[in-house]
Protein backbone atom coordinates (compact mmCIF):
# COMPACT_ATOMS: atom_id res chain seq x y z
CA UNK A 1 0.00 0.00 0.00
CA UNK A 2 2.77 2.48 -0.82
CA UNK A 3 0.51 5.18 -2.23
CA UNK A 4 -3.04 4.63 -1.90
CA UNK A 5 -5.09 5.19 -5.42
CA UNK A 6 -8.00 8.15 -5.60
CA UNK A 7 -11.36 6.41 -5.78
CA UNK A 8 -13.84 7.30 -8.48
CA UNK A 9 -16.80 9.11 -7.44
CA UNK A 10 -18.23 9.15 -11.04
CA UNK A 11 -19.20 5.46 -9.63
CA UNK A 12 -22.25 4.68 -9.69
CA UNK A 13 -24.08 1.77 -7.76
CA UNK A 14 -25.99 -0.75 -9.18
CA UNK A 15 -29.53 0.02 -8.65
CA UNK A 16 -31.25 3.51 -7.22
CA UNK A 17 -32.99 1.11 -4.48
CA UNK A 18 -30.66 1.25 -2.33
CA UNK A 19 -31.95 4.76 -1.42
CA UNK A 20 -34.57 2.86 0.70
CA UNK A 21 -31.52 1.71 2.72
CA UNK A 22 -31.44 5.75 4.54
CA UNK A 23 -33.25 5.67 8.43
CA UNK A 24 -33.35 8.11 10.85
CA UNK A 25 -29.88 8.98 11.63
CA UNK A 26 -28.58 8.96 8.35
CA UNK A 27 -28.81 11.61 6.11
CA UNK A 28 -31.06 12.12 3.23
CA UNK A 29 -30.11 13.25 -0.18
CA UNK A 30 -31.77 13.32 -2.72
CA UNK A 31 -29.68 10.77 -4.83
CA UNK A 32 -27.51 8.97 -2.73
CA UNK A 33 -26.78 6.31 -5.59
CA UNK A 34 -25.31 8.14 -7.58
CA UNK A 35 -23.30 10.40 -5.46
CA UNK A 36 -21.79 7.75 -2.85
CA UNK A 37 -18.79 5.49 -3.08
CA UNK A 38 -19.25 2.20 -1.97
CA UNK A 39 -17.11 0.63 1.04
CA UNK A 40 -18.10 -2.96 1.54
CA UNK A 41 -16.93 -4.93 4.86
CA UNK A 42 -15.62 -8.46 3.69
CA UNK A 43 -13.72 -10.83 4.40
CA UNK A 44 -9.97 -11.53 3.29
CA UNK A 45 -7.02 -13.76 3.93
CA UNK A 46 -3.80 -12.85 5.02
CA UNK A 47 -0.07 -14.73 5.30
CA UNK A 48 1.79 -14.36 8.37
CA UNK A 49 4.99 -16.45 8.97
CA UNK A 50 4.11 -18.59 6.91
CA UNK A 51 0.48 -19.22 8.08
CA UNK A 52 -2.90 -18.29 6.58
CA UNK A 53 -5.59 -16.21 9.28
CA UNK A 54 -8.93 -14.93 7.74
CA UNK A 55 -9.23 -11.22 8.62
CA UNK A 56 -11.60 -8.41 7.87
CA UNK A 57 -11.42 -5.45 5.29
CA UNK A 58 -12.92 -2.75 4.17
CA UNK A 59 -12.64 -2.13 0.58
CA UNK A 60 -14.25 -0.01 -2.73
CA UNK A 61 -15.23 -1.99 -5.76
CA UNK A 62 -12.18 -1.43 -7.20
CA UNK A 63 -9.92 -2.90 -4.72
CA UNK A 64 -8.95 0.35 -2.44
CA UNK A 65 -8.24 -0.22 1.10
CA UNK A 66 -10.04 2.58 2.68
CA UNK A 67 -10.63 6.36 1.16
CA UNK A 68 -8.99 8.85 0.44
CA UNK A 69 -10.94 12.08 0.03
CA UNK A 70 -9.64 15.22 -2.18
CA UNK A 71 -9.87 18.72 -0.60
CA UNK A 72 -12.98 19.38 -2.48
CA UNK A 73 -14.58 16.03 -1.90
CA UNK A 74 -17.66 15.52 0.81
CA UNK A 75 -17.52 12.41 2.76
CA UNK A 76 -20.24 10.36 1.06
CA UNK A 77 -20.17 6.50 1.37
CA UNK A 78 -22.50 3.72 1.31
CA UNK A 79 -21.02 1.00 3.78
CA UNK A 80 -21.75 -2.19 2.92
CA UNK A 81 -21.81 -5.37 5.21
CA UNK A 82 -21.21 -7.88 3.60
CA UNK A 83 -20.23 -10.26 6.41
CA UNK A 84 -22.00 -12.73 8.62
CA UNK A 85 -21.75 -10.30 11.99
CA UNK A 86 -23.26 -7.14 12.70
CA UNK A 87 -20.91 -4.16 12.43
CA UNK A 88 -20.50 -0.69 12.48
CA UNK A 89 -17.74 1.89 11.48
CA UNK A 90 -16.35 4.62 13.76
CA UNK A 91 -14.53 7.35 11.56
CA UNK A 92 -11.74 8.04 13.78
CA UNK A 93 -10.51 11.72 13.48
CA UNK A 94 -13.72 12.75 11.72
CA UNK A 95 -16.35 15.50 13.43
CA UNK A 96 -19.52 14.12 11.52
CA UNK A 97 -23.12 14.42 13.20
CA UNK A 98 -22.88 12.31 16.68
CA UNK A 99 -25.51 10.28 14.50
CA UNK A 100 -23.06 8.89 11.83
CA UNK A 101 -19.95 8.27 14.32
CA UNK A 102 -20.27 4.60 14.60
CA UNK A 103 -20.95 3.86 18.21
CA UNK A 104 -23.36 1.04 19.13
CA UNK A 105 -24.55 2.34 22.49
CA UNK A 106 -24.53 6.00 21.28
CA UNK A 107 -25.35 6.56 17.92
CA UNK A 108 -27.07 3.82 15.98
CA UNK A 109 -27.32 0.08 15.87
CA UNK A 110 -24.77 -2.43 14.31
CA UNK A 111 -25.62 -2.84 10.63
CA UNK A 112 -27.10 -6.18 10.19
CA UNK A 113 -25.49 -8.86 7.61
CA UNK A 114 -26.36 -8.06 4.01
CA UNK A 115 -27.75 -4.69 4.53
CA UNK A 116 -25.83 -0.76 4.41
CA UNK A 117 -26.37 2.53 5.50
CA UNK A 118 -25.32 5.47 3.74
CA UNK A 119 -23.16 8.24 5.41
CA UNK A 120 -22.63 12.12 4.43
CA UNK A 121 -20.57 14.50 6.45
CA UNK A 122 -17.68 17.46 5.50
CA UNK A 123 -14.75 15.38 5.81
CA UNK A 124 -12.08 16.59 8.37
CA UNK A 125 -8.48 17.08 6.95
CA UNK A 126 -5.66 15.10 7.43
CA UNK A 127 -4.32 11.32 8.18
CA UNK A 128 -6.76 9.54 9.56
CA UNK A 129 -8.45 5.83 9.94
CA UNK A 130 -11.47 3.89 10.21
CA UNK A 131 -12.39 0.59 12.83
CA UNK A 132 -15.14 -1.06 14.26
CA UNK A 133 -16.47 -0.36 17.63
CA UNK A 134 -17.69 -3.11 18.17
CA UNK A 135 -16.69 -6.17 20.38
CA UNK A 136 -12.91 -7.25 19.11
CA UNK A 137 -13.62 -6.55 14.84
CA UNK A 138 -11.12 -4.32 15.42
CA UNK A 139 -8.22 -7.00 16.39
CA UNK A 140 -9.16 -9.17 13.92
CA UNK A 141 -7.81 -6.05 11.55
CA UNK A 142 -11.68 -4.44 10.98
CA UNK A 143 -9.24 -0.87 10.44
CA UNK A 144 -8.38 0.84 7.02
CA UNK A 145 -7.01 4.17 6.30
CA UNK A 146 -9.32 7.36 5.83
CA UNK A 147 -6.97 9.96 4.45
CA UNK A 148 -8.41 13.57 3.78
CA UNK A 149 -5.87 15.86 1.80
CA UNK A 150 -5.62 19.27 1.62
CA UNK A 151 -4.97 21.59 -1.90
CA UNK A 152 -1.63 22.00 -0.29
CA UNK A 153 -1.24 18.39 -0.27
CA UNK A 154 -1.82 18.06 -3.83
CA UNK A 155 0.22 21.19 -4.93
CA UNK A 156 3.38 19.35 -2.89
CA UNK A 157 5.91 17.67 -4.94
CA UNK A 158 6.35 14.71 -2.79
CA UNK A 159 5.24 11.04 -2.60
CA UNK A 160 2.66 10.01 -0.12
CA UNK A 161 3.48 6.37 1.49
CA UNK A 162 0.67 5.19 4.40
CA UNK A 163 1.95 2.75 6.83
CA UNK A 164 -0.85 1.38 9.08
CA UNK A 165 0.80 -0.56 11.89
CA UNK A 166 -1.21 -3.61 13.59
CA UNK A 167 -0.90 -5.99 16.18
CA UNK A 168 -1.76 -9.49 15.37
CA UNK A 169 -2.61 -12.88 16.52
CA UNK A 170 -4.14 -16.46 15.92
CA UNK A 171 -5.66 -16.88 18.88
CA UNK A 172 -9.67 -15.80 19.34
CA UNK A 173 -9.22 -12.24 20.88
CA UNK A 174 -12.01 -13.27 23.39
CA UNK A 175 -9.94 -15.92 24.66
CA UNK A 176 -6.83 -13.84 25.40
CA UNK A 177 -8.98 -11.54 27.28
CA UNK A 178 -10.47 -14.47 29.24
CA UNK A 179 -6.77 -15.74 30.47
CA UNK A 180 -6.15 -12.28 31.28
CA UNK A 181 -9.21 -12.46 33.89
CA UNK A 182 -11.55 -10.23 32.09
CA UNK A 183 -14.95 -10.58 30.22
CA UNK A 184 -15.69 -14.55 29.04
CA UNK A 185 -15.98 -13.27 25.49
CA UNK A 186 -20.08 -14.52 25.49
CA UNK A 187 -21.03 -11.66 24.87
CA UNK A 188 -20.24 -9.74 21.00
CA UNK A 189 -20.95 -6.40 22.05
CA UNK A 190 -19.18 -6.34 25.34
CA UNK A 191 -19.07 -3.06 26.65
CA UNK A 192 -21.26 -1.53 23.96
CA UNK A 193 -25.10 -2.04 24.38
CA UNK A 194 -27.26 -0.99 21.13
CA UNK A 195 -29.38 1.85 22.51
CA UNK A 196 -33.17 0.77 22.09
CA UNK A 197 -34.10 4.10 20.81
CA UNK A 198 -31.73 3.90 17.50
CA UNK A 199 -33.10 3.08 14.51
CA UNK A 200 -32.31 -0.05 12.44
CA UNK A 201 -31.32 0.49 8.53
CA UNK A 202 -33.28 -1.47 5.93
CA UNK A 203 -31.77 -4.57 4.39
CA UNK A 204 -30.71 -3.48 0.95
CA UNK A 205 -33.44 -4.00 -1.95
CA UNK A 206 -32.40 -6.39 -4.40
CA UNK A 207 -29.41 -7.22 -2.51
CA UNK A 208 -28.17 -10.39 -3.35
CA UNK A 209 -27.20 -11.67 0.00
CA UNK A 210 -25.28 -14.66 -1.14
CA UNK A 211 -22.88 -13.07 -3.85
CA UNK A 212 -20.90 -11.80 -0.40
CA UNK A 213 -21.07 -13.91 2.31
CA UNK A 214 -18.21 -16.36 1.31
CA UNK A 215 -20.26 -19.53 2.68
CA UNK A 216 -17.74 -21.34 5.05
CA UNK A 217 -15.59 -18.77 5.94
CA UNK A 218 -16.40 -16.93 9.24
CA UNK A 219 -13.11 -15.67 11.60
CA UNK A 220 -11.15 -16.06 13.53
CA UNK A 221 -9.40 -19.44 12.47
CA UNK A 222 -8.99 -21.70 14.67
CA UNK A 223 -6.41 -20.81 17.33
CA UNK A 224 -2.90 -22.34 17.73
CA UNK A 225 -0.85 -22.53 20.77
CA UNK A 226 -2.23 -19.17 22.19
CA UNK A 227 0.62 -16.21 22.77
CA UNK A 228 1.40 -15.30 26.68
CA UNK A 229 -0.21 -12.70 28.40
CA UNK A 230 2.53 -10.44 30.32
CA UNK A 231 1.49 -8.95 32.78
CA UNK A 232 4.47 -6.86 33.72
CA UNK A 233 6.90 -6.22 30.61
CA UNK A 234 8.26 -3.28 32.07
CA UNK A 235 9.33 -0.72 34.97
CA UNK A 236 8.86 2.81 34.97
CA UNK A 237 10.98 5.49 35.80
CA UNK A 238 11.11 5.89 39.45
CA UNK A 239 12.16 2.46 40.37
CA UNK A 240 7.93 1.40 40.53
CA UNK A 241 6.43 -1.15 39.11
CA UNK A 242 5.06 -0.35 36.00
CA UNK A 243 2.91 -2.43 32.49
CA UNK A 244 4.10 -1.97 29.89
CA UNK A 245 2.15 -4.53 27.54
CA UNK A 246 -0.69 -6.87 29.12
CA UNK A 247 -0.34 -9.32 25.41
CA UNK A 248 2.39 -10.30 23.56
CA UNK A 249 0.82 -11.43 20.56
CA UNK A 250 2.06 -13.53 17.28
CA UNK A 251 3.41 -10.92 15.36
CA UNK A 252 3.39 -7.09 14.74
CA UNK A 253 2.31 -5.72 10.80
CA UNK A 254 2.96 -2.98 8.83
CA UNK A 255 0.86 -2.52 5.91
CA UNK A 256 -0.46 -6.35 6.92
CA UNK A 257 3.66 -7.74 6.71
CA UNK A 258 6.21 -8.48 8.53
CA UNK A 259 9.88 -7.91 8.19
CA UNK A 260 9.98 -11.48 7.11
CA UNK A 261 8.73 -10.06 3.77
CA UNK A 262 8.22 -6.41 4.06
CA UNK A 263 6.86 -3.83 1.96
CA UNK A 264 9.13 -2.62 -0.54
CA UNK A 265 8.22 1.38 -1.69
CA UNK A 266 10.12 2.55 -4.40
CA UNK A 267 10.91 5.79 -4.57
CA UNK A 268 13.01 8.35 -6.24
CA UNK A 269 17.23 9.42 -5.47
CA UNK A 270 16.76 12.74 -3.82
CA UNK A 271 13.24 12.99 -3.45
CA UNK A 272 10.87 13.35 -0.68
CA UNK A 273 8.52 11.02 0.96
CA UNK A 274 5.31 12.40 2.97
CA UNK A 275 4.68 9.40 5.64
CA UNK A 276 1.01 9.17 7.15
CA UNK A 277 1.70 6.31 9.92
CA UNK A 278 -0.94 5.31 11.56
CA UNK A 279 -1.24 2.87 14.84
CA UNK A 280 -4.12 1.03 14.53
CA UNK A 281 -3.19 -1.75 17.41
CA UNK A 282 -5.46 -2.79 19.60
CA UNK A 283 -3.36 -3.23 22.29
CA UNK A 284 0.54 -2.32 21.27
CA UNK A 285 2.45 1.30 21.48
CA UNK A 286 5.54 1.83 19.33
CA UNK A 287 8.47 3.85 18.73
CA UNK A 288 8.96 4.76 14.65
CA UNK A 289 12.68 4.61 13.93
CA UNK A 290 13.68 6.21 10.53
CA UNK A 291 16.89 4.56 10.53
CA UNK A 292 19.60 7.04 9.06
CA UNK A 293 17.10 9.25 7.52
CA UNK A 294 16.55 12.57 9.17
CA UNK A 295 12.62 12.95 9.91
CA UNK A 296 10.44 15.95 10.41
CA UNK A 297 7.40 15.48 12.14
CA UNK A 298 4.72 17.50 10.57
CA UNK A 299 1.39 16.34 11.36
CA UNK A 300 -0.29 14.39 14.83
CA UNK A 301 -3.72 13.54 14.58
CA UNK A 302 -4.50 15.22 11.25
CA UNK A 303 -3.64 18.41 12.77
CA UNK A 304 -0.38 20.39 11.59
CA UNK A 305 2.47 21.27 14.12
CA UNK A 306 5.17 23.04 13.57
CA UNK A 307 8.00 20.89 12.55
CA UNK A 308 9.88 18.54 14.74
CA UNK A 309 12.99 17.14 13.70
CA UNK A 310 14.32 13.82 14.58
CA UNK A 311 14.90 9.95 14.13
CA UNK A 312 12.74 8.76 16.38
CA UNK A 313 9.21 9.64 17.40
CA UNK A 314 6.29 7.69 20.01
CA UNK A 315 3.52 6.58 18.42
CA UNK A 316 1.02 5.74 20.60
CA UNK A 317 -2.51 3.30 19.93
CA UNK A 318 -4.62 5.55 17.40
CA UNK A 319 -2.40 8.29 17.15
CA UNK A 320 -1.26 9.29 13.82
CA UNK A 321 2.33 10.87 12.99
CA UNK A 322 2.84 12.34 9.94
CA UNK A 323 6.58 12.54 9.21
CA UNK A 324 8.26 14.46 5.72
CA UNK A 325 11.71 12.85 4.99
CA UNK A 326 14.40 13.98 2.31
CA UNK A 327 16.12 10.98 0.91
CA UNK A 328 19.49 11.03 -0.57
CA UNK A 329 20.53 11.68 -3.83
CA UNK A 330 21.87 8.20 -4.27
CA UNK A 331 20.64 4.37 -4.84
CA UNK A 332 20.04 3.20 -1.69
CA UNK A 333 17.40 1.56 0.89
CA UNK A 334 16.47 3.08 3.81
CA UNK A 335 13.80 0.85 6.47
CA UNK A 336 11.23 2.52 8.25
CA UNK A 337 10.61 1.06 11.62
CA UNK A 338 7.92 0.70 14.55
CA UNK A 339 9.44 -1.23 17.49
CA UNK A 340 6.97 -2.37 20.37
CA UNK A 341 7.16 -0.51 23.74
CA UNK A 342 9.62 -1.77 26.19
CA UNK A 343 10.42 -4.70 23.97
CA UNK A 344 12.10 -5.81 21.09
CA UNK A 345 9.66 -6.90 18.43
CA UNK A 346 9.35 -4.54 15.34
CA UNK A 347 7.64 -4.35 12.28
CA UNK A 348 8.28 -2.14 9.13
CA UNK A 349 8.35 -0.90 5.52
CA UNK A 350 11.55 -0.29 3.51
CA UNK A 351 11.92 2.94 0.93
CA UNK A 352 14.17 1.92 -1.90
CA UNK A 353 15.04 3.27 -4.98
CA UNK A 354 14.93 1.51 -8.33
CA UNK A 355 18.51 -0.25 -8.15
CA UNK A 356 18.61 0.20 -4.23
CA UNK A 357 19.55 -3.40 -2.60
CA UNK A 358 17.41 -4.34 -0.02
CA UNK A 359 19.38 -6.15 3.04
CA UNK A 360 17.61 -8.59 5.17
CA UNK A 361 15.65 -6.92 8.28
CA UNK A 362 15.33 -8.83 11.69
CA UNK A 363 12.14 -8.63 13.34
CA UNK A 364 13.72 -8.10 17.00
CA UNK A 365 15.84 -4.68 17.48
CA UNK A 366 19.57 -5.08 19.25
CA UNK A 367 17.78 -3.38 22.52
CA UNK A 368 14.70 -3.16 24.10
CA UNK A 369 12.65 -0.02 23.57
CA UNK A 370 11.85 2.38 26.54
CA UNK A 371 8.01 3.52 27.73
CA UNK A 372 6.15 6.15 25.66
CA UNK A 373 5.07 7.59 28.60
CA UNK A 374 8.67 8.49 29.70
CA UNK A 375 9.46 10.71 25.52
CA UNK A 376 8.95 14.13 26.20
CA UNK A 377 8.09 14.47 22.62
CA UNK A 378 4.46 15.89 23.44
CA UNK A 379 5.90 18.82 25.25
CA UNK A 380 8.01 19.71 22.57
CA UNK A 381 4.55 19.82 19.67
CA UNK A 382 2.86 23.07 19.26
CA UNK A 383 0.04 23.68 16.95
CA UNK A 384 -0.38 25.00 13.46
CA UNK A 385 -3.47 26.36 14.34
CA UNK A 386 -4.13 26.64 18.10
CA UNK A 387 -7.54 27.28 19.92
CA UNK A 388 -8.09 30.73 20.14
CA UNK A 389 -7.06 31.45 23.83
CA UNK A 390 -9.71 32.02 26.33
CA UNK A 391 -10.57 31.08 29.95
CA UNK A 392 -12.20 27.29 30.61
CA UNK A 393 -16.05 27.65 31.03
CA UNK A 394 -16.03 24.05 32.64
CA UNK A 395 -13.04 22.20 34.42
CA UNK A 396 -13.98 18.21 34.48
CA UNK A 397 -11.44 15.56 36.44
CA UNK A 398 -11.45 11.93 35.03
CA UNK A 399 -9.46 9.39 36.96
CA UNK A 400 -8.10 6.34 35.32
CA UNK A 401 -8.11 3.54 37.35
CA UNK A 402 -7.42 -0.36 37.14
CA UNK A 403 -4.77 -3.16 37.56
CA UNK A 404 -3.68 -6.03 35.90
CA UNK A 405 -4.72 -8.16 38.63
CA UNK A 406 -8.09 -8.48 38.77
CA UNK A 407 -8.22 -7.49 35.43
CA UNK A 408 -10.14 -4.52 35.35
CA UNK A 409 -10.03 -0.61 34.07
CA UNK A 410 -12.68 2.10 34.85
CA UNK A 411 -13.04 5.98 34.30
CA UNK A 412 -13.57 7.34 37.81
CA UNK A 413 -14.49 4.18 39.14
CA UNK A 414 -17.44 2.83 37.12
CA UNK A 415 -17.54 -0.26 35.98
CA UNK A 416 -18.03 -2.15 32.50
CA UNK A 417 -20.84 -1.07 30.78
CA UNK A 418 -21.83 1.78 33.17
CA UNK A 419 -20.00 4.06 30.54
CA UNK A 420 -20.07 7.21 33.07
CA UNK A 421 -21.65 10.33 31.75
CA UNK A 422 -19.98 13.53 31.41
CA UNK A 423 -22.61 16.42 31.35
CA UNK A 424 -21.44 19.78 29.28
CA UNK A 425 -23.12 22.39 27.57
CA UNK A 426 -23.46 23.39 23.93
CA UNK A 427 -20.69 26.56 23.01
CA UNK A 428 -18.62 26.10 26.25
CA UNK A 429 -14.60 26.10 26.51
CA UNK A 430 -13.96 22.98 28.56
CA UNK A 431 -10.45 21.66 30.02
CA UNK A 432 -10.60 18.06 31.20
CA UNK A 433 -7.76 17.00 33.37
CA UNK A 434 -7.21 13.14 33.02
CA UNK A 435 -5.13 11.42 35.95
CA UNK A 436 -3.92 8.24 35.65
CA UNK A 437 -4.15 6.42 39.09
CA UNK A 438 -3.14 2.73 37.14
CA UNK A 439 0.71 1.63 36.24
CA UNK A 440 -0.11 1.41 32.92
CA UNK A 441 -0.13 4.33 30.15
CA UNK A 442 -3.22 4.68 28.45
CA UNK A 443 -4.34 6.33 24.92
CA UNK A 444 -7.21 8.33 25.35
CA UNK A 445 -9.62 9.37 22.63
CA UNK A 446 -12.82 11.89 22.60
CA UNK A 447 -14.76 11.25 19.98
CA UNK A 448 -16.34 13.86 17.67
CA UNK A 449 -13.68 16.47 19.11
CA UNK A 450 -10.05 17.76 18.62
CA UNK A 451 -8.67 19.07 21.98
CA UNK A 452 -5.91 20.97 22.41
CA UNK A 453 -3.06 19.57 25.07
CA UNK A 454 -2.05 22.24 27.60
CA UNK A 455 -0.70 20.70 30.83
CA UNK A 456 1.47 17.35 32.04
CA UNK A 457 2.28 16.27 35.37
CA UNK A 458 4.77 14.15 35.81
CA UNK A 459 6.55 12.48 39.13
CA UNK A 460 5.54 15.18 41.07
CA UNK A 461 6.95 18.11 37.87
CA UNK A 462 4.02 20.04 36.28
CA UNK A 463 3.95 21.69 33.24
CA UNK A 464 2.00 24.52 30.94
CA UNK A 465 2.01 24.67 27.36
CA UNK A 466 -0.04 25.44 24.40
CA UNK A 467 0.63 22.07 22.28
CA UNK A 468 -0.79 19.88 19.62
CA UNK A 469 -4.17 19.41 18.38
CA UNK A 470 -5.21 16.04 19.26
CA UNK A 471 -8.02 13.69 19.40
CA UNK A 472 -6.16 11.07 21.44
CA UNK A 473 -3.51 11.58 23.85
CA UNK A 474 -1.42 9.11 25.53
CA UNK A 475 -1.29 9.62 29.69
CA UNK A 476 1.01 7.86 31.06
CA UNK A 477 0.97 5.63 34.96
CA UNK A 478 0.47 8.00 37.63
CA UNK A 479 0.58 11.11 35.50
CA UNK A 480 -1.50 14.42 34.82
CA UNK A 481 -2.45 15.67 30.99
CA UNK A 482 -4.68 18.50 30.49
CA UNK A 483 -6.95 19.14 27.28
CA UNK A 484 -9.32 21.68 26.03
CA UNK A 485 -11.86 21.83 23.76
CA UNK A 486 -14.81 23.70 22.80
CA UNK A 487 -18.37 21.81 22.82
CA UNK A 488 -19.41 22.87 19.32
CA UNK A 489 -20.37 19.43 17.57
CA UNK A 490 -23.51 18.22 20.18
CA UNK A 491 -24.67 14.74 20.91
CA UNK A 492 -23.49 11.84 23.21
CA UNK A 493 -19.82 11.00 22.36
CA UNK A 494 -17.86 8.01 23.37
CA UNK A 495 -14.52 9.38 25.29
CA UNK A 496 -11.99 6.02 26.24
CA UNK A 497 -9.03 4.43 26.20
CA UNK A 498 -7.97 3.30 22.82
CA UNK A 499 -6.49 -0.13 24.18
CA UNK A 500 -9.26 -2.65 23.17
CA UNK A 501 -9.03 -4.70 26.16
CA UNK A 502 -9.26 -2.21 28.29
CA UNK A 503 -11.89 -0.42 26.84
CA UNK A 504 -14.01 -3.90 27.06
CA UNK A 505 -13.05 -4.33 30.59
CA UNK A 506 -14.47 -0.87 31.79
CA UNK A 507 -12.72 1.89 30.20
CA UNK A 508 -15.62 3.36 28.67
CA UNK A 509 -16.92 7.01 29.22
CA UNK A 510 -19.51 9.47 27.12
CA UNK A 511 -19.10 13.02 27.04
CA UNK A 512 -23.15 14.39 26.41
CA UNK A 513 -24.61 17.86 25.22
CA UNK A 514 -27.24 19.58 23.39
CA UNK A 515 -27.32 22.47 21.05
Amino acid sequence: MPVMPRFDRREFLSSVAAGALLSAAAPSFANPAASATRLRIQYREIAVKGRSKQVFGLRQPNGTHGLVLGPRDRFRVELINAVRDPLLIHWHGQEPPASQDGVPELSQNPLPPGTAQLYDFAPRPGTHWMHSHLGFQEQDLMAAPLIVRTAEDERADLQEVVVMLHDFTFERPEAILARLGGLTGSDPHAGHHAAAAAPTPAPMAGMDQSAHMMPGMTPPAAPPPPPAADPHAGHDMSGMAMDLNDVNFDAYLANDRTLDDPEIVRVEAGGRVRLRLINASAQTNFFIDTGTLDGRAIAVDGNPIQPVAGRRFPLAIAQRLDLLLDLPSGQGAWPILAQREGEKERTGIVLATARGFVARITDLAADSAGPLAADDFETRLVASAPLVRRAADRRVTVKLTGTMSPYAWSLSGHASGENLPIDIAYGERVEFTVRNDSMMAHPVHLHGHHFQVTGLEREGRQAGFRGALRDTVLVGPQETVTVEFDALNPGRWAFHCHMLYHQLTGMMGEVRYVA
